[in-house]
């Protein structure tokens, strides 16, 4: 049987002309996407799919060249700015490093990498060169039992959406920072003499950014320095709290002192002569009830007379008429209160007896008044 020859070649069908069925090449999808990525998501991405477009272009015949050179050009521009704002970040990250005093941040200091915020009470941490005055410092969290430069006594957000002023705001955090320093290690005698309180509080620029952290510290890099400082109300006994409570307020009241000579702000040396009264006043009450326990009674005694002598002195200058007669009452008032008085009172209780420099040396000045070393506030 004959087979049949297939038809002469002029007889298959032909595809019809360009514009009857089958239209223009197709858009390369690369193409869109690189201008797409480059411009909205990410730059360098952006570069690959526009050199994938081109290829693809070439040898498909799709079109898309003129879309796949601009996604390249812009990919590539783009891509240069990323390049320069990361460079710049970066600059800046060493920028702080330089200005803490760590040419180096991440190296030769003891303790993890911690983000400011996450320290709270009881935390302690070292920052490079061990200087807390440094602006945003890097901050490395320790174990307490370790070598630390800092002890935090509070943590906490500030209140209020207004910025209170740069001197209202350094007035009320060193106060509340003190009382929490108090609070936090009550026998304040027991205090190594290179301790002292510092304090973090946003500045009004960062303020504006939303920061209202407040981070009060014990300082301790003036020498090496192991252990938590801390000894609360917790650690203590009910009469011994009771009796550090009404020391330390009357500590407090006395650096409530005005700037101001007393001939140019008397009134207001009156009012903290009033002050003084009421807070030893409240001392008077705790030493009356500690004349009944048997171990303090006798000391207790003593210096519930001396406090009640210096009472008597306060209200003369409250009552003051001039500089001159507040000055030699507020004298007066200060030599009814004798370190030795107190220093005896506290072994009885059991606290610390050795006797604090800064308190020497008001005793040695003849001032009489116990000062605080330097608070410091960091933006």
């Amino acid at each position: 049987m004959s087979t049949q020859p297939p038809p002469p070649p002029h007889l298959w069908p032909a595809p019809p002309p360009q514009g009857y069925g089958y239209g223009p090449p197709p858009l390369n999808g690369f193409a869109l996407a690189s201008l797409l990525v480059g411009l909205l998501c990410f730059p360098p991405l952006g570069i690959v799919f526009g050199v994938v477009a081109l290829v693809q272009v070439a040898k498909k015949g799709e079109r898309g060249k003129a879309l796949a050179v601009c996604g390249l050009t812009v990919s590539v521009l783009l891509s240069g700015v990323l390049v320069l704002g990361v460079e710049r970040a970066a600059d800046t990250l060493f920028e702080r490093a330089r200005a803490s005093g760590a040419a180096e941040p991440y190296e030769d200091v003891e303790g993890e990498l911690t983000d400011f915020a996450e320290l709270g009470v009881g935390s302690c941490f070292n920052v490079p060169g061990g200087d807390l005055l440094a602006e945003d410092p890097f901050v490395y969290r320790i174990a307490c039992t370790e070598v630390h430069d800092a002890e935090v006594t509070l943590a906490h957000a500030l209140s209020g959406s207004r910025f209170p002023g740069e001197e209202e705001l350094k007035e009320s955090t060193a106060e509340e920072c003190w009382r929490a320093q108090d609070a936090y290690a009550m026998d304040t005698w027991a205090l190594p003499s290179y301790a002292e309180m510092f304090y973090f509080a946003p500045s009004r620029a960062t303020w504006r950014d939303g920061d209202r952290r407040l981070v009060c510290v014990i300082g301790t890099a003036e020498q090496e320095h192991r252990g938590s400082l801390r000894k609360d109300a917790g650690m203590l006994e009910p009469d011994q709290v009771a009796f550090l409570r009404a020391m330390n307020e009357a500590d407090l009241a006395l650096g409530h002192a005005p700037d101001a000579g007393v001939d140019e702000a008397l009134e207001e040396y009156r009012a903290w002569a009033r002050e003084m009264d009421g807070v030893l006043a409240a001392e008077a009450r705790m030493l009356d009830a500690a004349k009944a326990r048997p171990k303090v009674a006798g000391p207790a005694g003593v210096q519930h007379e001396r406090v009640e002598a210096a009472r008597r002195q306060w209200r003369r200058a409250s009552e003051a008429t001039t500089g001159d007669g507040f000055a030699k009452a507020w004298d007066r008032a200060l030599a009814e209160l004798p370190v030795e008085t107190e220093k005896t009172l506290r072994g009885a209780y059991g606290l610390s007896t050795t006797v604090p420099e800064w308190l020497e040396e008001a005793q040695g000045d003849g001032s009489g008044a116990p000062g605080r070393a330097p608070s410091v506030e960091q933006a």
